[in-house]
């Protein structure tokens, strides 16, 4: 019985203490408006935040973190008490940036006001030869696509991402091939990282609400080193074929003069799984070679 009294006296504290950060962070947003031209939708929901920051997992081993718009620190506050980590912010924001160091003193010389699109990871975060570092963050919807295409630059630094976007953009990128999702995100990030969808935020979460619903996703690094294929050819056959989803892949590969002949060119892009494109690109590639001996 005393055991029970105590956990629920825990729980209890526990509770008081969230309900209080909650009424802190209300409280602050009332004060710093979200900007609409930075695509600006603070979370208000803790028990939100703190699920999507349980969400690192130190996959790929590594003990750095960077959190992308962390605006007022939402997740910041989940992070920091975590010593398997180190926890570091880049922020475009200059509003947020002040409040950030401010109230996160701990956080010292790891606040970067910059914009994440046009920053040299391993050199930010002067990371050593080899060493990794986890992205998180809520994403602003407006350049979720570009942070991607960006983290896929470093890839081989980055083994896990934890992040929320719009609902649409998440299920694109987790969706599986055959689903009218599934796109070229899908299949470039599914190249280098397992992906799962884990859950979904209304749009009450956030200061101010959009328009949308949420999705947090999660991606981890694979064990493919290496694509099997050209790389570079890869990209473009992807990028070709969902130019126009609707066709048969034998109509836009002509702009790469693919004339094979092989089932795939009589599918759709969506139709082909990621090893398909690899097998695709491969058979692209002998087919470049062999007319080139010619």
């Amino acid at each position: 019985m005393r055991k029970i009294l105590v956990v629920e006296h825990e729980i209890g504290i526990n509770k008081v203490i969230l309900d209080f950060i909650s009424f802190q962070y209300r409280f602050i947003m009332q004060q710093i408006k979200a900007k609409k031209h930075l695509g600006q939708h603070f979370l208000k929901d803790l028990k939100a935040a703190e699920r999507i920051v349980s969400l690192l997992s130190l996959h790929g081993g590594y003990k750095k973190v960077l959190e992308i718009g962390p605006g007022m620190g939402v997740l910041t506050q989940f992070m920091m008490p975590n010593e398997a980590y180190e926890t570091s912010v880049i922020e475009i924001d200059k509003e947020s940036v002040e409040y950030l160091k401010n109230h996160y003193p701990d956080l010292e010389n790891r606040i970067f006001s910059a914009d994440f699109l046009q920053s040299d990871l391993p050199e930010m975060l002067q990371l050593e030869e080899n060493e990794k570092v986890a992205i998180i963050g809520n994403f602003p919807y407006n350049i979720s696509t570009q942070i991607f295409f960006h983290i896929l630059d470093y890839k081989d630094t980055v083994p896990e991402v934890v992040c929320m976007l719009q609902k649409e953009v998440a299920e694109r990128i987790a969706s599986p091939e055959g689903n009218k999702d599934y796109g070229i995100l899908s299949v470039l990030l599914q190249a280098y990282y397992d992906i799962e969808y884990v859950f979904t935020v209304l749009p009450g979460a956030f200061n101010p609400p959009p328009k949308v619903d949420s999705g947090i996703i999660r991606l981890r690094r694979n064990q493919r080193e290496k694509l099997p294929c050209n790389e570079k050819l890869f990209k473009q056959i992807v990028k070709v074929g969902f130019g126009q989803r609707r066709k048969m892949l034998r109509n836009p590969l002509k702009s790469l003069n693919v004339t094979l002949e092989h089932p795939f060119m009589q599918k759709r892009a969506e139709q082909l799984s990621v090893e398909d494109f690899f097998l695709l690109t491969n058979l692209v590639e002998e087919e470049r070679i062999a007319k080139q001996s010619n």
